[in-house]
């Protein structure tokens, strides 16, 4: 499964991909306000491994995050499943390697996913689960469409839900 924007590529998960991603998540500012960074290659290729079987099954899962022209995967935007947390929702989730921060990349990546989710998914609705302090991340999310929904706590931090329906995105896309 591939995704274009006007400067990214949004391509399915390779088990290749684990040097790579191996890399971005031994990287402190991409791994900034998650639980911390991999230590161990492991963990890796279980994100990899989870991702893919997602793909497998039919679900909608997660893409890297790859610029044209370049070979190299930069991050990753698409969906995730926290039911283990009680949470029913899909998340839109997101992460850019630094040197990539401040372009609107992600905010493209993220745009990309929303409307695949929506148009070709046929989602109800998407959620984005933020910390409270990681602004760039709000920033993202308010340019898809979201708005915040409630405050909650997630994996033991605060965490703002940011939420957008089918209908809403309908409605902003007849507007435009």
């Amino acid at each position: 499964m591939e995704l274009e924007t006007e400067r990214l590529i949004l391509r399915s998960f390779l088990e290749d991909d684990v040097d790579s991603m191996a890399e971005l998540f031994a990287n402190s500012d991409f791994m900034r306000f998650s639980l911390g960074v991999f230590t161990e290659r492991k963990q890796t290729i279980a994100f990899v491994e989870k991702v893919i079987g997602w793909d497998r099954a039919g679900i909608p899962s997660q893409f890297t995050v790859v610029p044209r022209g370049e070979d190299a995967i930069i991050g990753y935007c698409g969906f995730f499943y926290h039911p283990e947390h009680g949470i029913e929702d899909i998340e839109i989730g997101y992460r850019l390697h630094p040197d990539y921060w401040n372009r609107g990349l992600i905010t493209e990546a993220a745009r990309a996913v929303r409307d695949y989710g929506f148009r070709d998914r046929k989602l109800s609705r998407v959620i984005s689960l933020i910390h409270p302090e990681n602004v760039p991340s709000r920033r993202v999310a308010a340019k898809n469409g979201m708005t915040v929904e409630k405050k909650i706590t997630f994996r033991g931090f605060p965490t703002l839900v940011y939420a957008i329906t089918r209908e809403e995105w309908l409605a902003n896309h007849a507007a435009r």
